[in-house]
């Protein structure tokens, strides 16, 4: 329930403000609470001096008196306290009656304490008479076991009163003050040190509103102190999605020129179609350019599942080297005349991962090498250990890949050769895509060296199988 209350209080505050009041609010707690233990120190102090002084006179009473053989008591000579009005004594016999009395009070009958005139022992006790707020001491006389008379010492309590009370005052004073200036304090650094958290929040409107995300927010403080790791990280955030949103416009972009020509062959089939009736090279070409879509729209859904870590692997024990002799066999149907494809070395090799994916990265970059051979080139794979690593090479005697191309030609979409027609068996720029995600979720990693006019060497690195590693 305060809980609730304190957050009902705080929620319409805002931070600069919350801070504000903590920050008062702890230090007036401080002051405040040194002030009362100060109060509570001196107050005791003083009761303590007072007390003392009250049984030095008592002590110095019973000194100066002696008894009469009848066993009445007679006060022979009373200390000198005609030096101050702060001390009042008061002699009482054992039947109640008033015998002596200090001359400032002679004419006061009343018991200093009467609700301990007749205790048994000596008692301190602090009482109020009309005005005069007093410390009394009250001390039985005995001779052996039996009580002849009782003691009573006042002190004057007015100026310790007025000690404790200016005390008070001054606390109390001391405390708001603190607090203002606190208060007043902290609101102005406060709201100079959150002053970039405001940029922060103006910025992000900006953005906002004119979808600009390649605004930085600029930090002058210290860059190690949490605002400027806070904005940092922002400016951070801010890049990353500056470059998820680049991607996204050119990866529609590119869907969309990809999808307008298989579409655009399929729409003018269709109308010859529905003009001059079916006929077999207009359905075959429907039906490639459906081929083609629906394989663009399997490997978007594989990259997909890629980045999002979703990607199904069924992770086992693959004799890599028996894979590759398999994907060998089939590519020399793909190299035919054109290119030579040979074997430089292989070696036996067990790697742990999926063996359909696994042949996919194997087919795409053979295929890539072979289409991108010219004719009466070379294409060269090999397979060796490197460590507890597998690594598989293949190199091609092509035109080679621009080096301002390199680091993009794992993006999706992307094609070296910007302005060649596409045929009907290019492909859409997304095997690298997808066999750069494949060697990714399996642990490995591809690299790729050019050379413009001598040709492109890929290599793979997979991890071998743990009980062979």
């Amino acid at each position: 329930m305060a809980s609730r209350i304190a957050y009902s209080l705080f929620k319409p505050m805002s931070l600069r403000a919350r801070l504000t009041l903590l920050y008062a609010t702890l230090l007036g707690g401080i002051i405040l609470l040194f002030g009362v233990l100060t109060y509570l120190l001196i107050s005791a102090q003083l009761l303590g001096q007072i007390d003392s002084t009250l049984e030095q006179t008592i002590q110095g009473v019973v000194q100066n008196a002696r008894i009469d053989p009848v066993g009445e008591v007679n006060v022979i000579t009373l200390p000198t306290l005609e030096f101050t009005t702060n001390v009042y004594l008061q002699l009482w016999d054992r039947e109640g009656n008033l015998t002596q009395s200090s001359p400032a009070i002679r004419n006061f009958s009343q018991p200093l304490d009467p609700l301990r005139l007749k205790a048994s022992a000596p008692t301190f006790a602090s009482v109020s008479i009309e005005t005069a707020h007093l410390r009394v001491l009250t001390t039985p006389l005995m001779v052996g076991n039996r009580q002849i008379g009782t003691l009573q010492a006042a002190f004057n309590l007015s100026l310790a009163d007025s000690i404790i009370n200016n005390l008070l005052t001054i606390v109390i004073a001391l405390t708001v003050t603190s607090m203002l200036l606190a208060a007043g304090a902290s609101w102005l650094s406060i709201g100079q040190a959150l002053a970039p958290l405001e940029t922060v929040t103006e910025t992000a409107a900006q953005i906002t509103r004119a979808d600009d995300l390649s605004r930085r927010i600029q930090y002058s403080g210290p860059p190690g102190d949490e605002i400027g790791t806070l904005i940092r990280a922002f400016n951070r955030t801010l890049a990353r999605l500056e470059t998820l949103f680049t991607s996204q416009q050119r990866f529609l972009a590119d869907v969309s020129h990809e999808l307008r020509t298989p579409l655009t062959v399929i729409k003018g089939n269709a109308d010859l179609i529905r003009r001059f009736g079916a006929d077999d090279e207009s359905l075959d070409s429907i039906k490639d350019e459906a081929d083609r879509l629906t394989r663009m729209v399997g490997d978007l859904l594989l990259l997909a599942q890629a980045e999002s870590g979703k990607l199904p692997l069924n992770l086992k024990a693959v004799e890599f080297d028996a894979l590759l002799t398999d994907v060998f066999q089939d590519m020399r149907v793909l190299a035919g005349e054109k290119v030579r494809l040979k074997l430089t070395e292989i070696d036996e090799a067990q790697v742990n991962g999926d063996k359909d994916r696994l042949r996919q990265v194997l087919i795409n970059l053979i295929s890539n090498a072979i289409h991108y051979t010219p004719q009466g080139g070379e294409v060269a794979v090999s397979l060796s250990k490197a460590g507890d690593m597998a690594r598989f090479i293949v190199r091609d005697t092509g035109p080679g890949i621009p080096a301002k191309d390199l680091p993009h030609i794992f993006d999706r979409f992307y094609r070296t050769e910007k302005a060649r027609t596409r045929s009907k068996t290019s492909g859409f720029g997304l095997g690298l895509s997808i066999v750069n995600a494949i060697v990714d979720h399996h642990g490995g990693q591809i690299d790729v060296d050019s050379v413009e006019g001598k040709g492109t060497t890929f290599t793979v690195l997979l991890p071998l199988y743990e009980e062979e590693s």
